[in-house]
């Protein structure tokens, strides 16, 4: 009988759903009778020890700012880091990547399709004849990400109010397809319009707009989705690219970025793609993938 499950102390039932935007919507039923996790994609880190490339341990921000030479030289002599991070980026993000690394991009697009197509249902209000041009929005985002958004333009192009835009581009959010950007201080709510906008993971662009990657918006996806998944606060500074808990201003770039601008300053760093061991306050792009 159910009333009598309260007599059974040891007992432990574990489930599971795909959508997050229904499964929020349920929490306040749930909360007195259950804990609720999110299951992020696999950081880097995890992507290794799912391939059986390495097992290495996660590590704080803090220790990773203060340290990171020595970890990124104690790492990088036990296996390739750049060489396995452009792999992460194309397809390790989802773990179905193991079934077929050749119809990944294909199963990734129809997960995306699947999200608005049936959990953006879950919504009140929403218009179901939307479903296309929410598509058409999330194809948009991938060939101009990171996405400085003007919405007035934008609902004018696909013919959708500026309100209910800005809601969609919230729920998407909330649905894990884009991460949106906002200055520090600002509040995040469904009629805020984000600052910068960009795809929930690398794996998405490759998926979506495979003909019209670009490797600075990889870097930055990249960045932003290790540090929301590690539960960091990520803001748009003033100047930089990235705010990380009201305290770390962030640049990103090639090897190569200049960090001159930074001379003096202890709480700014540089972050470089294509660079194994970073110096001083240049740190490389991939040890960001060892938060989580």
């Amino acid at each position: 009988m159910p009333e009598d499950y309260d007599f059974y102390k040891d007992l432990k039932i574990v489930f599971t759903g795909s959508s997050i935007i229904d499964i929020s919507r349920q929490n306040a039923d749930l909360s007195r009778r259950a804990v609720q996790y999110e299951l992020n994609g696999l950081s880097y880190r995890e992507f290794l020890l799912f391939k059986g490339v390495a097992n290495p341990a996660q590590v704080s921000l803090d220790y990773l700012l203060q340290n990171h030479q020595q970890i990124a030289a104690d790492l990088s002599a036990q296996f390739k880091p750049l060489q396995h991070f452009k792999d992460y980026l194309r397809y390790g993000y989802y773990p179905f990547f193991i079934e077929n690394i050749q119809t990944y991009p294909l199963k990734l697009e129809k997960v995306a399709r699947l999200v608005i197509e049936d959990d953006l249902q879950f919504i009140a209000g929403f218009n179901p004849h939307h479903s296309r041009k929410i598509y058409q929005l999330l194809y948009i985002l991938a060939t101009n990400v990171p996405f400085k958004p003007n919405i007035t333009k934008l609902s004018e192009k696909m013919s959708i109010a500026r309100n209910v835009l800005t809601e969609y581009l919230y729920y998407l959010s909330h649905s894990r397809l884009i991460n949106s950007l906002s200055g520090a201080g600002k509040s995040v709510s469904i009629l805020q319009k984000p600052d910068k906008i960009f795809l929930e993971n690398t794996n998405l662009q490759y998926a979506l707009a495979p003909q019209q990657v670009d490797i600075g918006s990889l870097r930055e996806s990249f960045f932003m989705n290790q540090l929301r998944n590690s539960k960091h606060e990520v803001s748009l500074p003033l100047k930089g690219d990235f705010f990380i808990d009201d305290t770390y201003t962030f640049e990103i770039g090639g090897k190569g970025k200049s960090g001159k601008q930074h001379a003096g300053t202890d709480q700014s760093f540089i972050v470089a793609d294509d660079l194994e061991i970073g110096i001083g306050n240049k740190i490389p792009l991939w040890l960001f993938g060892f938060l989580y």
